[in-house]
């Protein structure tokens, strides 16, 4: 049923482009720790960038666990579902890194995504993939797509450049296990503990 992809062809990407959203799963290395899924999606957030390299931009949440994990041990999968149409599942293993926002990286990668808003940006998380599959979905729901939210959005937009530093630095500087996630200077040129 399910096959492996040597790279990403013309055909894959296009698929990966029409998804309205997509999971991301990232672990620490501890057996304890916490294991992280979240939602992402809003058109315009996710980007082939080769064959063998994707990235999304990460806007500002309530928590910083892939950005964590990947600091930690850099493993991330990110699971895309067919909710219409045929039915298909595709994960993309690989190691993963966060590009902050600031970083001169981060302005070569903007350019890659189709999202205008740039208030709330936090990362690009760029994926090197060590594995491409897919699989066959047959129990996944068929589901109308209406529209992206806005919530967040606006959220965002409410805010100026000058808050989004200090939300970093009181929510996003380390997981729910207390790794190490955005280091993230403060007013006086000091790094928060994370």
């Amino acid at each position: 049923m399910g096959k492996t992809y040597p790279s990403i062809d013309d055909s894959l990407n296009s698929w990966l482009s029409r998804q309205r959203m997509f999971f991301v799963g990232t672990a620490p290395l501890s057996g304890d720790g916490s294991v992280n899924v979240s939602p992402k999606g809003m058109a315009g957030t996710f980007a082939v960038l080769t064959p063998h390299r994707v990235a999304y931009l990460d806007y500002t949440g309530s928590g910083a666990e892939t950005i964590a994990h990947l600091r930690e041990n850099g493993r991330i999968v990110l699971m895309f579902c067919a909710f219409d149409g045929p039915p298909k599942i595709v994960r993309l293993h690989g190691t993963g890194r966060a590009v902050l926002a600031g970083e001169p990286e981060f302005d070569e990668l903007r350019p890659a995504f189709g999202k205008d808003l740039t208030a709330g940006q936090r990362s690009a998380v760029v994926v090197d993939l060590t594995r491409i599959s897919d699989s066959c979905g047959y129990a996944v729901p068929l589901m109308d797509f209406r529209d992206d939210r806005d919530l967040l959005d606006r959220w965002q937009e409410r805010h100026d450049d000058a808050f989004f530093p200090d939300y970093w630095r009181q929510r996003n500087a380390v997981s729910i296990d207390g790794l190490r996630a955005m280091d993230v200077p403060a007013p006086n040129g000091r790094i928060a503990a994370g």
